[in-house]
Formats: C-alpha cells, sequence, structure tokens
C-alpha cells in the first residue's frame, strides 16, 4: 500500500527531481441508464490522470538536468498500481517518477 500524508493545500506540494503529481480520474459511478454502480465495481483506479505539478528533472550520469517528459495540464496514461498517495481534503493525489508514467494522452 502507498504511503499516505495530509496537506491543507496542494500548492504546499513541490514536486522534486523527476517526481510528477497527478490526480487520477474518478469512475463513474453512474451508467447512462442511470443506474447506479457499487463500490465493488468502481474500486479499480483508472489509468487516466491530469498532471497538476512537475519537478525539476533529475541529474543524468554526467550530472546534467533531464527535464520531465509531461508539463501541468498534461493527461497521461498511469500504470495499474503504484505511486505514493498524497490526500489533500477529500481530493486524492499520487507522486509517480518520470518514468513510471507510460504515455502523454494527446486529443
Amino acid at each position: 500500500m502507498a504511503a499516505q500524508a495530509t496537506f491543507k493545500s496542494i500548492k504546499a506540494l513541490v514536486p522534486l527531481l523527476d517526481r510528477v503529481l497527478v490526480q487520477r480520474f474518478k469512475p463513474e459511478t453512474k451508467t447512462a441508464a442511470g443506474i447506479f454502480l457499487p463500490q465493488s465495481a468502481t474500486s479499480n483506479p483508472l489509468p487516466e490522470a491530469t498532471v497538476i505539478a512537475v519537478g525539476p528533472g533529475a541529474p543524468n550520469k554526467d550530472g546534467v538536468i533531464v527535464p520531465t517528459q509531461v508539463k501541468a495540464g498534461d493527461r497521461v496514461l498511469l500504470p495499474g498500481w503504484g505511486g505514493n498517495s498524497i490526500k489533500v481534503g477529500d481530493e486524492e493525489y499520487f507522486l509517480f517518477k518520470d518514468a513510471e508514467i507510460l504515455a502523454k494522452i494527446k486529443e
């Protein structure tokens, strides 16, 4: 299970190195026909998220800073599980390393 921390504001959190702060999309709890889905049907996290903030990048073996591949506002594809959970009020965010992000979604 990922570690959890609590902050008063998401603006208080600035990712370091190649870390990326994301907010996963919430699964639908109601179908188009108006049927409410049980919690067990929506418990798996969706693989898509919005990037909230990014770190400046991490140094490579030569000491040169390699910037992250995504920027705030990007939609990304994440692995099914992982990341460090951060709770801000009722909202949940996750910190991933830049290399753990599977793809950037361009639509």
